[in-house]
């Protein structure tokens, strides 16, 4: 009977010692194609020995997606393209929202690195971190891939692979179309109107665009007084956009009559709001940046229910993709092109469905 008892004993013990044997790590993330069910797997975490196989033996692995501002629209459809990409390679995905958090940041690159990711593609939230980011990826033997804004030292050179947008090149469309619009609504002249430019001169990637708006609608329309140009810097959110545009607009009664173009869509969408909430909209003419936000309001609106009027579009998905493809090609050894830019075509409210496809809906 004791010697049973004994083994009865030695069972349960080995049993508590199994169910207490293992953990799992959980990564805080957004997911990221909101959309679908499906996705889901983007906001799970690989099991630690998955991740430590990968790196062994150059199987399944994972690679993470570490997004400035991982809730915005822009970034979830990138991160969603990211990780089809990924998974058609066989390797699983996760997508990391930092927060415009450079603490929530780094500590997504340490737990990267911690869990042996066979890759990282990222937006980086302070290009003024990129150095450390790098040195930290190299000293760990993983690979990284910068999307959107790129990861460089002070003088602007790149220290890692880049994919994004035609940043200067984009911003001379934007600039070409409202300086068009300018011309055939007869507002070049007219000192009752002005233009704003949504800035975000500390983001590397953000400051062509602005540059090419400008350089190109001053080009084309050399009548518009100088006086009557205006900047509002903001973060990226459309919160500091309306907030940035609405102290421009309030400082300024004198204009009755903005054309708007900006740095990113966030940016261009609160302008817009900033001039509904001043009863400036009716004659106002706001072009965006991604046409992610500016379908919404064509879609929700109609073409005569918002004063966005065009929208530069480029592909979030040419980019979250690309970003990937580029990563795989420095995991397998090939020489990775350092620049990868997407060009854009501006979209209105007669044309997006037909250009967009189903980035539309």
């Amino acid at each position: 009977m004791k010697k049973r008892l004994a083994l009865v004993m030695a069972a349960a013990m080995a049993l508590g010692l199994t169910a207490c044997s293992g953990f799992e790590t959980t990564e805080t993330t957004t997911a990221a194609p909101a959309a679908t069910e499906a996705a889901a797997p983007a906001a799970t975490t690989a099991a630690a020995a998955d991740t430590t196989a990968a790196a062994a033996g150059g199987e399944k692995g994972v690679v993470y997606g570490i997004y400035k501002a991982g809730d915005q629209s822009w970034f979830i459809d990138e991160g969603a393209a990211a990780q089809a990409a990924v998974e058609a390679k066989g390797d699983e995905f996760i997508y990391v929202d930092a927060k415009m958090s450079p603490e929530e940041y780094l500590k997504a690159i340490d737990n990267a690195i911690a869990n042996k990711a066979k890759g990282i593609v990222t937006c980086i939230p302070d290009q003024t971190m990129s150095q450390a980011v790098v040195d930290k990826c190299k000293e760990a033997g993983i690979p990284i891939v910068a999307a959107d804004d790129a990861l460089q030292d002070e003088a602007g050179t790149k220290l890692a692979p880049w994919v994004g947008i035609n940043a200067y090149v984009i911003g001379q469309a934007n600039g070409d179309w409202l300086a068009e619009y300018a011309k055939t609504n007869n507002l070049a002249a007219d000192e009752t109107c002005g233009l704003l430019l949504m800035t975000m001169d500390t983001v590397s990637s953000c400051v062509p665009r602005a540059e090419g708006e400008f350089d190109n609608f001053t080009a084309a329309c050399p009548d518009f007084a100088a006086e009557r140009i205006f900047k509002a810097d903001y973060d990226g959110t459309t919160e500091k956009g309306n907030v940035a545009a609405t102290s421009v607009i309030t400082a300024h009664p004198e204009i009755k009559k903005w054309l708007v173009t900006g740095a990113n869509e966030e940016g261009c969408i609160g302008a817009a709001r900033a001039l509904e909430s001043a009863g400036l909209d009716a004659d106002a003419c706001v072009v965006g940046l991604g046409a992610y936000m500016a379908k919404d309001e064509w879609n929700n609106k109609g073409a005569d229910g918002t004063c966005v009027k065009a929208s530069a579009y480029f592909s979030s998905d040419s980019v979250g993709a690309g970003s990937v493809n580029v990563l795989y090609d420095v995991i397998g050894g090939a020489e990775a092109k350092m620049e990868t830019a997407v060009d854009a075509i501006v979209v209105t409210p007669e044309t997006y469905k037909d250009v967009m496809g189903k980035a539309a809906e």
